[in-house]
């Protein structure tokens, strides 16, 4: 059975951070210093598991009446399985709890469809963040 919850151990942390890491660095290639930083200290963090192991990983923090929802991501053999529109219903759902109606993310570019079918809209030109090209994308709940 595979589940997401808010992080609320430091095991589950690292758990986040183990999926983090297994996509976005290995995976991508981008740097670990790029990978971890300081919003990991004041972002809500969010973990899948499936069978005890975590699968999936995101993260959500707020500036001013927005919600900022990033590090999205699902280890490969589980993509396509419905994990990532779990991940962004928990984070969703979590965001939802609070006065927030907006919802900002900066989508890679490969990951647009599924952003678009998550309702997202394009809000910008495409740019790169560590050599990964981006587009900003947002949603009102």
């Amino acid at each position: 059975m595979v589940f997401a919850k808010i992080v609320e151990t430091e095991k589950e942390l690292q758990d986040a951070f183990f999926v983090r890491e297994e996509v976005f660095v290995k995976e991508q290639g981008i740097p670990r210093p790029l990978e971890k930083d300081e919003y990991d200290d004041i972002a809500t963090h969010f973990v899948a598991y499936f069978d005890h192991r975590p699968i999936a990983a995101g993260r959500v923090r707020f500036k001013d009446l927005t919600a900022i929802v990033d590090r999205v991501c699902v280890i490969p053999p589980f993509r396509r399985k419905q994990i990532g529109v779990l991940m962004m219903q928990s984070l969703e759902q979590y965001i939802q709890g609070s006065n927030i109606k907006k919802v900002k993310l900066n989508a890679q570019t490969h990951a647009i469809p599924f952003y678009e079918k998550q309702n997202y809209c394009i809000t910008s030109p495409e740019f790169l963040d560590a050599g990964v090209p981006y587009r900003a994308m947002e949603k009102v709940l």
